[in-house]
C-alpha cells in the first residue's frame, strides 16, 4: 500500500498532516509523500508522524506549471525542502496564488456571491486561498449542490470565477526538482480532458525537458486507464507512480493504493535513496 500523492490542509486538504498520515496508517500505508500544492510547510510534521507510526515517508510537491497555454501539474518527489533554488520557485508560486486568490474572490462577489473572499478564507484558515477553498464555500453557502458544480458553474475555464495564471515552466518546474535531488512526476495525465494526440505532445516535451515518470495510477484509476498509462510510460521510457491524490476523506476516496504497477513499468520510488 503506497500514496505518493497526497494533500493536507497546509494547501487544498482539509486535514492536517498528523491526521493525514494518521489516517494513512490505519489504511496500512507503507510509502508516503506528503504533495501539497506549491508548498512545502506540511513536509516536517508529516516526516515526524510517519517517524512516529513506521511509515517511509519521501517529501514532495505538486508544482503547478503552465505548458503552452495549458496547466500541469508536476508532481516532486524526494525532494530536499532545505534547497534555495526549490524555495525561491515556490515562493513565487504562492505570490502567483495569493493574487489569484484575490482575484476570483472579487470576480464572485461582482456576479453577486456576497462574502466570497471572506468566506473562502475562512475554509483556508492559515493556507493561502485556492479554487478548492472557493468551491467549499460555495457549497456551504447553498450556491451549488456539490463541489463539482461549483466548477461547472463558477470557477472552470469561461465562467464567472475562472483567473487564468502564468505559472512556472515546465523547464523551471524540473530544474527546481532536480535541484533539490527530485524525481519530476506528471500527475494525474488522464485526468486534463486532454486528446491521446496533445497528450503525447505533452509527454514529448516533459520527456525532453528531463522528465522522470508518470503516475499509472491516480486515485479510482480503471484497469483500462492503468493499461493505457503504462503503454505510455513504456513509450516514454518513464517511470511509474501511484497516488490517492487525496484531499479530504470521502466514501470513494481514501489514501493509499492497492494497485501495483503493471509489469515492465519501473516503480519511481526504487530510484530514490532509502
Amino acid at each position: 500500500m503506497i500514496d505518493l500523492h497526497t494533500h493536507s490542509r497546509v494547501s487544498d486538504g482539509t486535514l492536517s498532516p498528523t491526521e493525514l498520515v494518521s489516517l494513512a496508517a490505519d489504511r496500512g500505508v507503507t510509502l508516503l509523500s506528503l504533495t501539497d500544492h506549491d508548498c512545502l510547510d506540511g513536509i516536517a510534521e508529516a516526516r515526524a508522524a510517519c517517524a512516529a507510526a513506521g511509515i517511509r515517508f519521501l517529501p514532495g510537491v505538486e508544482v503547478s506549471t503552465s505548458w503552452d497555454k495549458k496547466t500541469l501539474h508536476i508532481v516532486g518527489l524526494g525532494v530536499d525542502p532545505e534547497n534555495a533554488a526549490l524555495q525561491t520557485g515556490l515562493a513565487r508560486l504562492q505570490a502567483v496564488r495569493d493574487a489569484r486568490g484575490a482575484e476570483i474572490g472579487r470576480r464572485l462577489e461582482a456576479k453577486g456571491i456576497a462574502g466570497a473572499r471572506a468566506g473562502a478564507a475562512k475554509i483556508a484558515g492559515e493556507a493561502r486561498l485556492t479554487r478548492t477553498h472557493y468551491a467549499r464555500f460555495l457549497l456551504e453557502a447553498g450556491h451549488v449542490k456539490d463541489l463539482q458544480q461549483a466548477y461547472k458553474r463558477y470557477l472552470g475555464r469561461g465562467k464567472p470565477g475562472h483567473v487564468s495564471v502564468e505559472w512556472a515552466s515546465l523547464e523551471e518546474t524540473l530544474a527546481w526538482i532536480h535541484a533539490a535531488g527530485g524525481r519530476a512526476v506528471l500527475a494525474h495525465p488522464l485526468r486534463y480532458g486532454f486528446t491521446r494526440a496533445w497528450l503525447v505532445k505533452i509527454l514529448t516535451a516533459f520527456k525532453q525537458a528531463g522528465g522522470d515518470a508518470m503516475e499509472i495510477v491516480s486515485g479510482r484509476s480503471n484497469p483500462d486507464e492503468v493499461a493505457v498509462s503504462a503503454h505510455l510510460a513504456g513509450r516514454f521510457e518513464l517511470m511509474g507512480s501511484v497516488g490517492s491524490d487525496f484531499h479530504a476523506p470521502s466514501a470513494w476516496l481514501q489514501p493509499g493504493v492497492e494497485t501495483a504497477l503493471p509489469t515492465g513499468v519501473k516503480p519511481v520510488w526504487e530510484s530514490l535513496p532509502a
